[in-house]
């Protein structure tokens, strides 16, 4: 919406052609809340479309807020299912040299406040005061980084949680394979992609219920939801979630709506 849509304003204006916009993430679900010049900036650009594409029913309702009179359009994220698809996983934890003989978590965000890091790390510290066989990778880099890494050595978890950074998109698919449950304690969301990559490995999610992630895990088959910047309920169901036999296969066919053929 800011600043691409504006420029697309300008140039539907000056060659007389169709302008689709996508309302995508933050400049729609938050900006233009944050006051008065920037609503009535995203509301100006969005009317001026002849559609809006949007990746979710959440993102909609903001649009609808906007009172925006154009056309809306839903159309999910979607990912590269001859990527990320089910792979051995005994062979891809040697592969990055994980523990064989733990229940391994995995996250993959930039360390942002917006992603709730700071949450999954106090739910672990909840969980492996009752149980040792945890171990949590969280992939991803950002201004958070060393506020996350005081907090994991402030509740001595060293052991626990390896922050490992930045990872090559192609190296994704091994580390959720190796991994038994994807978690996503964001605060705020728009339609992430990584859920439906996760999906797409057979790996189930939990998940805050946040943006259009409620929209995605809608059957306790695929994962399950939290409450956003609830520690103890992301606890109780990553414990939860831990223990459950998925069925991995079921999961991997699920997330196949959302392949970009289909997509």
């Amino acid at each position: 919406v800011w600043p691409p849509g504006f420029a697309g304003v300008k140039l539907k204006e000056r060659y007389k052609v169709s302008l689709i916009i996508q309302a995508h993430g933050y400049d729609i679900y938050g900006l233009p809340f944050t006051n008065e010049f920037w609503y009535t900036r995203a509301q100006k650009i969005l009317n001026k479309a002849d559609y809006i594409l949007t990746v979710s029913k959440k993102n909609a309702m903001y649009i609808e807020k906007l009172k925006v009179n154009v056309p809306v359009y839903i159309v999910p994220n979607g990912f590269d299912n001859n990527m990320f698809k089910p792979l051995n996983k005994e062979i891809c934890r040697k592969k990055l040299g994980l523990p064989p003989d733990k229940k391994i978590l995995i996250s993959v965000g930039n360390l942002t406040k917006g992603k709730g890091h700071i949450y999954l790390i106090e739910a672990l510290h909840k969980i492996v005061k009752k149980r040792k066989d945890i171990f949590c990778v969280i992939i991803g880099d950002g201004p958070e980084k060393n506020k996350l890494l005081k907090q994991i050595e402030r509740y001595r978890l060293s052991d626990f949680i390896h922050l490992i950074g930045r990872r090559k998109h192609m190296e994704i698919p091994t580390w959720l394979n190796a991994a038994d449950l994807f978690v996503i304690p964001s605060l705020i969301e728009g339609n992430p992609t990584v859920i439906f990559e996760a999906l797409g490995t057979g790996l189930p999610v939990v998940g805050t219920r946040v943006g259009g992630i409620p929209e995605i895990i809608k059957s306790d088959e695929y994962g399950l939801l939290v409450e956003p910047a609830n520690s103890e309920d992301l606890a109780q169901k990553i414990n939860f979630a831990i223990d459950i036999q998925w069925n991995r296969e079921n999961i991997a066919n699920f997330a196949q709506q959302f392949s970009w053929d289909v997509i």
